[in-house]
């Protein structure tokens, strides 16, 4: 190798190195991370340790007993390892699980005093897909596990998983405490439970004289989180789509694991608020304070599991052990409604907003822009008139082709007089040959400019439509007023309304056949082959004309798994075009057209070219003079 080639990769192993140092975590940002594996590591060692002595225990108390002195010392040698195990919190390492209920309008909610957490969560307004009686139930038994770890003040390392709560008697039937007792009688641990009128229940630690049964120093407690989500839509496909781990750091910033595949994140800065989110629902903890040194994970299930994703996090909190300082939570337990979700920063200062209709995915910025100021209250204008859900939309369609419609027609216009000036183009490119494209092109945007045509005029209103178009895109699939909504013969215009099934897959199209899709496919052929039929086409171009019918059929195999509602809208929405298509026909005359634009001609010769036909005109001809500048260097060469 030559010099140059060293020198190459010296440079290169130069960047990688420097690169590298830049990008390696401080030492304190390293000894974080060390300190939660080490937590979490102990945490579980700790849990296998307790269940592997607590199964021994019940062994021990499950064997008979010959004499009273052997029963006496079988429960010595119990209540030994039960203290070595748990410390302080002996007596709440056994016991039977009891249920406490919290109940309003929309959730109803299942403690259990085994681990102090939610059993069961079910939305008392909803339904999952097929069961029109039971209420949904985001999450049951063993499908969530949420705790702390706690350090006694003898070193012992527990999870309140574990441990048994005795509920405390309120007056209050919206409010629970579960109390995780001590070997001190006036010291315990308080789990405040508070349900709201809406979706929301607040949970508070609230400790009591733990200064001597817990470590001195702790500052903070390990939280762990785990969530399975269950298959609540038909349309597995979109669900899988939209269930995704989202959390917002404190300022604002939103961030994610992927929905299609395994994903972790390690999160140093101060988290507000971690969603467990479905398609339609979610759980979301949030705390009063912030999170810190955060694990996140997304696992996606099998397909026959009944599962979506599974979800887990592992996370610190502030904690009081004085109880000056409460640390607290809100749990929201609710659909993916956006007024519902934005409702919760009414009123509240900019900096402690939540951002919780972040949870609602309304597409790329500008689209989502278009769905909040324009959409969004179109649909429930239309909505709040008690009107079904397909006549909604239906007039939503209807108001957006009337908006759009100015620029529709100076399209088509534009197409009509490009058609009229076809044998003029085509005398044009006789005259010109494929060799001199630069002279053809110029005559052909002479041409334009001197009948008054303006070629990019049909690619404006394209344009403009494109980010509405998407806006609906995005808004109709995700929003939850269209679930369980029929229409004709569709019972759920938020998933697919298949009306042919079958048992083998098919690549692209799947097990079924969605009939609203199907009509959307037909119309679409049509709106193209009388689209064809209105333009002006090269002859010679046959590939890109069967390309255009190509298109529409691909749209059957892409949209056949999205929400029936879309496919209405696109529906109706290409049905409404083909009758503007055919009045823009009626009423425009192509052989007037050529009159004016002859006309058009005759007064503009003579006259100064526009700033920008000239500009484009210089540009052209420089563009001749160093092709014939080329053209010269290399004849001489």
């Amino acid at each position: 190798m030559d010099k140059n080639t060293w020198i190459g990769f010296l440079l290169i192993a130069a960047i990688i190195v420097g690169f590298t140092m830049l990008n390696r975590p401080s030492k304190a940002e390293l000894a974080e991370r060390q300190r939660v594996q080490d937590s979490i590591s102990l945490a579980r060692m700790a849990e296998a340790e307790a269940q592997r002595i607590s199964d021994s225990l019940q062994l021990v108390a499950g064997a008979p007993a010959e004499t009273a002195e052997i029963a006496e010392e079988q429960a010595e040698i119990q209540q030994e390892r039960m203290q070595a195990a748990y410390g302080t919190f002996a007596e709440a390492a056994q016991g039977e699980e009891q249920l406490v209920t919290l109940k309003n309008e929309k959730i109803r909610l299942t403690l259990s005093t085994r681990g102090g957490a939610i059993k069961r969560a079910e939305l008392l307004e909803y339904h999952a897909s097929g069961d029109s009686i039971n209420p949904l139930c985001l999450f049951r038994g063993d499908e969530s596990a949420f705790g702390f770890t706690l350090i006694t003040g003898n070193n012992r390392i527990l999870q309140t998983g574990n441990l048994f709560f005795t509920p405390v008697e309120t007056n209050d039937p919206r409010k629970a405490i579960l109390r995780l007792k001590t070997a001190a009688e006036d010291a315990w641990l308080d789990f405040v439970y508070e349900l709201a009128d809406d979706y929301m229940v607040h949970l508070a630690l609230e400790p009591h004289n733990m200064q001597t049964e817990l470590a001195q120093n702790i500052t903070s407690l390990e939280l762990q989180w785990r969530q399975l989500i269950p298959q609540q839509e038909q349309g597995r496909k979109f669900e899988e789509r939209y269930a995704q781990l989202q959390y917002m750091l404190v300022g604002g910033e939103m961030e994610k694991l992927s929905e299609s595949k395994n994903d972790a994140a390690k999160e140093s800065a101060r988290v507000k608020w971690i969603g467990y989110k479905d398609q339609f629902f979610s759980t979301v903890l949030i705390a009063d304070d912030a999170f810190t040194s955060s694990e996140f994970a997304s696992v996606p299930q099998g397909k026959h599991t009944g599962y979506i994703k599974e979800y887990t996090t592992h996370t610190s909190v502030p904690f009081d052990l004085n109880g000056k300082n409460i640390t607290g939570f809100r749990f929201y337990l609710g659909p993916n409604h956006y007024h519902t979700l934005k409702a919760y920063d009414d009123g509240v200062a900019k900096e402690d907003r939540l951002r919780l209709n972040k949870l609602v995915p309304l597409g790329w910025k500008i689209v989502s822009w278009i769905n909040v100021i324009l959409v969004i209250p179109m649909f429930d204008l239309f909505s709040s008139w008690g009107l079904h859900i397909g006549i909604v939309i239906l007039l939503m369609t209807i108001v957006i082709k009337l908006i759009i419609l100015p620029f529709v027609f100076v399209s088509y216009k534009s197409s009509a007089k490009m058609r009229a000036l076809r044998p003029q183009i085509d005398a044009i490119n006789e005259k010109y040959p494929a060799d001199k494209m630069q002279e053809r092109q110029q005559a052909t945007m002479q041409l334009y400019q001197q009948a008054g045509v303006n070629p990019m005029s049909g690619c404006l209103p394209m344009l403009f439509q494109f980010p509405v178009l998407m806006a609906m895109f995005w808004f109709l699939p995700t929003a939850i007023e269209l679930r369980g909504k029929s229409l004709l013969w569709a019972p759920d215009l938020s998933t697919y309304d298949a009306v042919f099934h079958w048992s083998t897959n098919i690549p692209l199209l799947g097990d079924h056949l969605s009939l609203f899709c199907l009509l959307m496919t037909i119309c679409n052929i049509g709106y193209t082959y009388i689209t064809m039929q209105s333009q002006a086409t090269d002859p010679n171009m046959k590939f890109m004309k069967y390309m255009m019918y190509a298109m529409p059929l691909m749209f059957l195999f892409i949209f056949n798994d999205y929400a029936a509602g879309l496919s209405y809208y696109y529906l109706v929405s290409l049905f409404i075009t083909i009758l503007q298509t055919m009045i823009f026909r009626w009423t425009l005359d192509d052989e007037k057209m050529l009159k004016e634009m002859e006309e058009n001609k005759k007064k503009k010769a003579g006259k100064p070219k526009s700033g920008f036909m000239a500009r484009l005109e210089a540009m052209q001809r420089e563009q001749q003079r160093l092709a014939r500048e080329n053209a010269r260097a290399q004849q001489r060469r």
